[in-house]
C-alpha cells in the first residue's frame, strides 16, 4: 500500500511542480490527476496493483475529507444567507451552460455513432 500512496503523492507533486513552473492557471492536484489518468490509462494495471489498493483505502475514508469544508461553510452560514440569489444564479447558470455544451458535443457524437453503425 506504501507504493500506492507514493505513486499518488509523486503524481501529484508532479503536477504541482509543472503547474508552479509553467504558471498555469490550473492547480496541481489537477494536473496530478490527469498524469495519473494517463498513467492508468497506458499501463491498465489489475485490480490488486498497489495504486488500486491505496485508492480502495483513501476512498473508504473519503467522507472524511468533507468534515472541514462543512465546517467552513457553517462558520459563514450568515454570509452565504445574505448572498444566497448569488449563489444560486452561481451554481444555476455554470450547470445550465454544462448542460448545453454536454448536450450539443453528445448529440452529434451520437449520430456520428449511430450512422457508423448503419454503413456497417
Amino acid at each position: 500500500m506504501i507504493e500506492g500512496l507514493l505513486i499518488l503523492l509523486l503524481c501529484q507533486l508532479a503536477g504541482t511542480l509543472v503547474a508552479d513552473t509553467l504558471h498555469l492557471p490550473i492547480p496541481g492536484a489537477v494536473l496530478g490527476m490527469l498524469l495519473l489518468l494517463g498513467l492508468l490509462a497506458w499501463r491498465r494495471p489489475a485490480e490488486d496493483a498497489p495504486v488500486m489498493t491505496a485508492s480502495h483505502h483513501l476512498l473508504q475514508h473519503l467522507p472524511l475529507l468533507f468534515v472541514p469544508a462543512g465546517v467552513g461553510v457553517v462558520a459563514v452560514l450568515g454570509l452565504i444567507g445574505e448572498h444566497r440569489a448569488l449563489m444560486l444564479v452561481g451554481f444555476v447558470v455554470p450547470w445550465l451552460l454544462g448542460l448545453v455544451v454536454t448536450a450539443g458535443v453528445a448529440a452529434p457524437l451520437a449520430r456520428r455513432l449511430t450512422d457508423g453503425e448503419d454503413a456497417q
